[in-house]
């Protein structure tokens, strides 16, 4: 098809053609405007212009100049495209609207172009011959448009209208084209109208071949008609949601048309339709089957129309009720299996915001199944679906925005907004208004949104028809989906699109063929262009002038896409050769690009560069004063890439170290020269005499570490040496560690000079190297060059010692240092070293210097791992046992002493040990308890550890007091008097002892009972010196002290709350009362003396203090009045708390002048808190006799006592309220107490058995000694059997009995939680005669008439109480309900066929005789 080129478009240009007509601002109406020929010049015509010429003219706005554009082919270059990034803006209004979304990491996959000549032609159409709206359309080969006044415009690929179809008559006649079908070879056009007619059309030469007109029932629009791939078949559905099928034939040179039903839309009306087509399919098993997809609007139906209908497939469709079913098919490459792969047809179908999949597939039975694969939710509702692709679907909600969806992953990928189309939607044939209306609710109401005519897909594109215009919707060429990114300078995300092409993650890609080494081979050219690209517009567009770190910043951000792309695609010669070239040619470019391999070259993504660029780096980084990074950088690069003479010259030139050892390691497998050439380095820094520099501190620390490495075989700084090359690679270590001489020694070198550098640099870290080389497997005596091994090991010690213990150059730490590592080795269990006798001595004298304060825990130690391997075992114990107990080498001690067995001794150690004194009582707890000990060394131990029990009171008093009272058979008496002179530790060792017993004592062992009265009494004493604010929490909450005793030790120590207490506990409530009085009269007075001090001055204290003090004693006093009062008459109460309101209202007198109003107020308070305590218990007329006498409120004005009076009356009040409600409550309770006794005692009971339920015998015939007891619980027993069993007790002259069941059951633990109302036992005793006696209630037990326990009190029933429960006795009276049953069963027994007979002198019978029947009891 023609279209505007977009090369011959400048940015100026429109959108799309179609803004000619859709966003002009000013609504065109010519209704009712008469035009003049005259004034517009308007020629006038010999002959009028025909139908076919007035649309086939061009329109000047719409001149193509581009070469045309296949429709059903990717659109060139030069079509015209509304989403291109060039094209100018739309109106503000337009876009505000705008909805369209694109992802930057799929970039603009949709090209939107509209088919101008169509669309103007449709217009012109519209216009000129009054050819209506458009309202349907078809596509193939052709594309044919209905409108709305029943024309049908056909027009070729090249948007030449080919035919028009029908006249506006027909259309008067007919209605509007409602549905188009064209057939797989484009010669035949189905058009379906509104009023229900169908045409069928030849498309080769513009004929009318059919006019059916009874297809379906008259009065309903055709909805959907469509060519099935038999030509001589369609399927059309109407507005009455029924299916038909059209048969085509034609007999003796006539044209019929046969019609069959498939659905019936009395069932349900279908709203869509979806014939399979196979023509895209070469071969295929179902290629001689015609399926049909069909959709209602709750329902999915899959048949197979021929060669036989058959229903295939069904399912429930839900969704929201006004929205329509939509279906899709399409052929989709299906991995079957591993290997296999087939090509079966897949429908998509969806409603409301759901989307399902099915395959579709023949099996080798010849049977079509259909499989379900994924379903899609979408946040969005739908009113379009349509297949982009066997991988992507496009998708229209209801907000006319067109979404496209990846199947697989279910990612949005793109929106583009459609408003600006103006979508066609047919709600008027849904509706059928051209025939009255005649559908259901539910069809007009779901077909408001109907577009099934609307939109079409055909080989990859999708066609979208607008009021004014027709659109096409295809996918972009993978590279032009990346050149739009370019155009808008969107480089990086240029790139990072090119990369998911490249690794195969894009999704929607079109124009990338063959196979994947083809495909990549073609991508990384195009990256490698763009990256070009890239940077020749970064160096133009950088910022023209500003701050340098401007530039750094914007090159910063440029040079990592470079790398990352060119590490990507494996080309390094690209980013060394050309792009390097490009930031050469500004020199802060060139510095930021050397700057970014940095990180790179530190994680090992990037391990070689070029010499030119190495080069240059080195440069670089010398002139920024950042040599050490290079060092850093060497060390993770390809020793291969690197120039080796450049690289070790810089190293040398600037003391990089690190890059030494590894250029000769991995350059030139070389691990002796480097270690020679730099212990040379470190060597003169050592024998210069002067201080280290860090510079040489850190070569030192670095050749011990290499050392370290090369010695274990692995490679400095990290990795292995390889395996072949470990083992003499180690060898010549140690050869270059015991060389006599340098390569360049001279006369004045001494002996083995690299050893004695090392030892020279770090004494002991250097032997710590060696310690650990000696761990290696060559040094085991397993291993097979063990002999060498020690012989080299051997070797090294005869050196050392020749180096340091026969030289003066080494001072004695350093010495030091080497006999605590040959101690070391020697106590090792295969120790093979040789050291003379001598020598041995001196390392032993060296390791217990008791002067030598340093390395204390090293040499113990050390001396420590001799003794245990057995190397000590030549040297005298005895001389061993004095060295270690000089240098207090205590764990030495204990080994040396557990050998002897004299354990008391190492308790000793643990006692002087300060690390380890906590572990003393785990120690003797030990001794105590383990059986290895002879009762002679626990003595021992015992002994020692009560001499020494001072220090261990010290350490833990309560594990002392533990260990005492558990292990020791000492009474505490004899060991508080090993503590008398320390009268802290016997407070400390008695605190202990009382709190193991507060936290052993048992219910059996009450811990009162436990010591005697003389410890608490001198626990107590003690307490009083060194604690004495616990003095009274402790007697109040323990007992086993003697109150006389105490008393005087506390009076002694003026304790005087526990004086107090301890008098309130004896007895003398007045002397308690007065000693607290006393204590509140001081706290008082000191605050009025405070006051008075401050008075005037700047240091007056806040009393805020002190009142709260006085508020805490004053509440212990009224508490202890409260107390007392109920056991004292009138006037001994009235003595004991009038002086407390005596002491509280003088001292309110007293303090109010120097008191603020806040703390008057307060102080006030407390005498109100008194005044209101007492009311309970001194009667109210004598305190305001008493409140009147006090001089303060005796001017008699009632201003001055009316706070007091109304608080003391409020006060009043509330008590006469609590006792009213008191008394409501209990009287509620004695209520429902007696109600629910009565319901207890009506209820029936009902025996489980007929026999006791501990003889087995019946109970029915009893002897007259004998009576019967029925319980609650339904167990039935002789009384007989009760008494044998023990279940029976006397009490209070009452016999009272016990369900022998439950009881037994409570007494083993085996009873279980029941409702507490079934819990109520009850006994009844029976008589000959039937009179029973009811037992009283018993709750949760089977005791019947029991009381709840001997230590309750006896309840005591008034008079009214008495009389109540006569008259309730007196109305329950009659026969029991025991004797109704034995009655009934006796008659039963007696006369077993008269059913329902009993005797005339039966109960029952009688005149008084009544059956009171209940509910039974509910479980709630």
């Amino acid at each position: 098809m023609a279209e505007t080129s977009e090369s011959q478009k400048g940015p100026e240009m429109s959108s799309a053609p179609t803004d000619n007509f859709t966003n002009l601002d000013v609504d065109l109406s010519l209704d009712d405007v008469t035009i003049d020929d005259d004034e517009f010049d308007i020629p006038e015509l010999e002959t009028a212009p025909t139908l076919d010429s007035i649309l086939n003219e061009n329109d000047e706005p719409f001149e193509v100049d581009a070469p045309s554009l296949s429709l059903f082919s990717q659109a060139p270059d030069g079509s015209t495209s509304v989403s291109e990034p060039n094209t100018p803006s739309r109106s503000p209004q337009k876009l505000s609207r705008k909805k369209s979304v694109q992802y930057p990491v799929h970039g603009s996959i949709i090209r939107h172009v509209v088919l101008k000549n169509i669309s103007s032609q449709v217009m012109s159409a519209s216009d000129r011959v009054q050819a209506g709206s458009p309202t349907a359309m078809a596509i193939s080969q052709f594309i044919a448009v209905g409108t709305s006044h029943g024309l049908i415009l056909v027009f070729d690929p090249n948007q030449v209208l080919k035919w028009c179809l029908g006249s506006t008559a027909l259309g008067t006649q007919y209605g509007a084209v409602s549905a188009l079908g064209i057939n797989n070879d484009c010669t035949r056009l189905l058009a379906g109208f509104a009023r229900g007619q169908i045409t069928m059309w030849d498309l080769t030469n513009g004929k009318l071949l059919r006019t059916i007109t009874d297809a379906h029932p008259p009065g309903s629009a055709v909805l959907h008609i469509q060519f099935s791939d038999d030509p001589t078949m369609a399927i059309c559905s109407d507005s009455g949601g029924s299916v038909f099928e059209l048969s085509f034939r034609r007999v003796m040179g006539m044209r019929t048309c046969e019609s069959r039903c498939l659905f019936s839309g009395s069932r349900g009306e279908m709203a869509t339709i979806a014939p399979l087509h196979m023509n895209t399919v070469v071969q295929h098993p179902m290629k001689d089957m015609a399926l049909l997809a069909m959709a209602t609007l709750s329902k999915i139906f899959l048949v197979a129309v021929r060669p036989k209908l058959t229903v295939l497939f069904t399912k429930q469709l839900k969704g929201d009720p006004t929205t329509l079913p939509l279906l899709a098919w399409q052929f989709v490459v299906i991995q079957s299996s591993d290997v296999s792969r087939v090509v079966d047809p897949v429908l998509a179908s969806a409603r409301t915001d759901m989307v399902y999949f099915h395959q579709v597939l023949y099996n080798d039975e010849g049977l079509v199944k259909v499989l379900p694969l994924q379903s899609i939710n979408l946040p969005y509702s739908l009113i379009a679906l349509h297949w982009f692709n066997s991988k992507t679907l496009v998708t229209v909600d209801t907000t006319e925005r067109l979404h496209l969806v990846d199947v697989r992953t279910e990612e949005e990928l793109e929106v583009l907004d459609l408003v600006d189309i103006e979508l066609v939607y047919s709600s008027s044939h849904f509706k059928s208004l051209a025939t009255g209306g005649n559908v259901s609710k539910a069809m007009a109401l779901a077909g408001e949104r109907a577009c099934y005519q609307s939109i079409a897909s055909h080989k990859g594109q999708v066609v979208i028809l607008g009021t004014k215009s027709l659109h096409v919707m295809t996918t972009r060429q993978w590279h032009e989906r990346i050149e739009i990114l370019v155009k808008d300078d969107k480089y990086k995300a240029a790139l990072a699109l090119a990369h998911s092409f490249y690794n195969g993650k894009a999704k929607a890609v079109v124009g990338l063929y063959g196979n994947i080494d083809t495909r990549r081979q073609t991508v990384a050219q195009k990256i490698l262009d763009l990256l070009f690209t890239f940077v020749d517009v970064s160096m133009k567009q950088g910022p023209l002038r500003g701050a340098i770190h401007l530039l750094e910043e914007h090159f910063q951000r440029v040079v990592p896409v470079c790398v990352d792309y060119c590490q990507i695609l494996g080309r390094k010669d690209i980013l060394f050769g050309p792009i390097y070239d490009k930031f050469q040619q500004d020199s802060i470019a060139k510095g930021v690009f050397l700057e970014c391999l940095e990180p790179y070259i530190l994680n090992d993504s990037l391990t070689s560069i070029t010499p030119v660029v190495m080069k240059d780096f080195v440069d670089h980084y010398k002139t920024r004063m950042m040599i050490h990074n290079v060092e850093a950088c060497i060390v993770h690069m390809d020793i291969a890439s690197l120039d080796i003479h450049q690289v070790v010259s810089l190293c040398w030139a600037h003391g990089l170290y690190d890059a030494i050892i590894y250029v000769y390691n991995k350059g030139m497998n070389d691990y002796i020269t480097p270690l020679e050439d730099l212990l040379q380095v470190l060597g003169q820094a050592v024998r210069s005499g002067k201080q280290l520099t860090d510079q040489q501190i850190k070569l030192g620390n670095k050749l011990l570490v290499y050392i370290s490495c090369c010695l274990a075989g692995r490679a400095y700084p990290l990795g292995d040496i390889p395996s072949h090359l470990a083992k003499s690679v180690k060898e010549g270590v140690w050869k270059c560690l015991t060389a006599l001489h340098t390569k360049q020694a001279n006369e004045e070198e001494h002996a083995f000079p690299y050893l004695r550098t090392l030892l020279h640099f770090d004494t002991r870290e250097f032997l710590n190297v060696l310690a650990l080389a000696f761990e290696e497997p060559e040094f085991a005596s397993q291993a097979s060059s063990y002999a060498a091994g020690l012989q080299s090991k051997q070797r090294i010690v005869d050196i050392l010692l020749q180096v340091m213990v026969e030289s003066i150059e080494f001072s004695p730490a350093q010495v030091g240092c080497l006999f605590t590592f040959l101690a070391r080795q020697m106590a090792k269990n295969d120790n093979n070293i040789i050291v003379n006798r001598l020598l041995f001595e001196q390392v032993l004298e060296f390791l217990s210097n008791p002067d030598d304060e340093t390395r204390h825990e090293e040499r113990e130690q050390a001396l420590l791992q001799l003794v245990n391997a057995g190397g000590m075992e030549q040297v005298d114990q005895q001389k061993l046992l004095r060295l270690a107990e000089g240098a207090k080498f205590y764990r030495v001690t204990e080994l040396l002493y557990e050998k002897r067995r004299q354990f008391d001794r190492i308790l000793l150690c643990y006692l002087r040990d300060p690390s380890r004194k906590l572990a003393v009582f785990s120690y003797i707890n030990n001794v105590m308890i383990e059986s290895c000990y002879t009762e002679p060394e626990k003595e021992a131990v015992q002994n020692q550890a009560l001499e020494n029990l001072q220090d261990l009171v010290a350490i833990d008093s309560k594990e002392t007091a533990q260990l005492v009272v558990k292990m020791f058979a000492s009474s505490l008496e004899e060991v508080i008097d090993r503590l008398a002179d320390r009268p802290r530790l016997q407070y400390d060792f008695l605190q202990g002892v009382f709190e193991y017993r507060d936290a052993t004592s048992t219910a059996l062992a009450p811990k009162e009972s436990q010591y005697d009265p003389y410890l608490h009494e001198k626990y107590i004493d003690l307490m009083c010196q060194f604690n004495p604010s616990t003095v009274h929490h402790y007697i109040r909450n323990v007992e086993g002290y003697r109150l006389e005793e105490t008393l005087q030790i506390v009076r002694r120590h003026k304790i005087a709350d526990a004086t107090a207490y301890l008098l309130e506990m004896a007895g003398d409530v007045q002397g308690a009362f007065g000693i607290m009085l006393e204590s509140l009269s001081n706290s008082i007075r000191n605050l009025s003396d405070s006051m008075e001090a401050g008075k005037g001055t700047d240091k007056a204290k806040d009393p805020s203090v002190a009142i709260c003090s006085m508020q805490a004693g004053l509440v212990v006093i009224i508490q202890l009045c409260q107390r007392s009062s109920a056991k004292l008459d009138e006037p001994d109460r009235e003595a004991l708390w009038f002086p407390l309101l005596d002491l509280m209202m003088a001292s309110q007198r007293k303090l109010k002048p120097s008191l603020s109003d806040e703390h008057f107020e307060a102080f006030k308070d407390l005498t109100r808190h008194v005044l209101n305590s007492m009311m309970g218990y001194i009667a109210l007329p004598a305190v305001l006799q008493k409140i009147m006498q006090d001089p303060t409120y005796s001017t008699g004005k009632f201003g001055e006592i009316k706070e007091l009076i109304l608080g003391m009356l409020d006060t009043y009040n509330y008590e006469k309220t609590l006792l009213r409600t008191t008394n409501s409550l209990l009287a509620h309770d004695l209520y429902w107490s007696l109600h629910n006794l009565t319901q207890a005692v009506n209820r029936g009971l009902i025996p489980r058995k007929e026999v006791c339920f501990i003889c087995n015998r019946n109970y029915v015939k009893v002897s007259e000694d004998d009576t019967v007891v029925v319980f609650s619980c339904g167990h039935t027993y002789h009384t007989s059997c009760l008494h044998t069993s023990g279940c029976s007790s006397m009490i209070e002259g009452r016999q009272h009995w016990m369900c022998f069941q439950c009881y037994s059951t409570r007494r083993t633990g085996k009873a279980r939680m029941v409702n507490p109302r079934k819990s109520q036992h009850f006994a009844s005793v029976g008589g000959e005669k039937g009179s029973s006696e009811r037992g009283a209630v018993k709750k949760g037990g089977g005791i019947a008439g029991a009381t709840s326990g001997a230590a309750e009190k006896v309840v005591q029933l008034d008079l009214e109480q008495i009389a109540s429960l006569d008259m309730l006795r007196k109305r329950l009276e009659g026969p029991s309900k025991l004797g109704v049953l034995c009655e009934v069963i006796h008659s039963y027994r007696d006369q077993p066929r008269s059913k329902g007979a009993v005797s005339s002198d039966s109960l029952l019978l009688s005149e008084d005789f009544k059956l009171r029947l209940c509910p039974p009891p509910s479980d709630q």
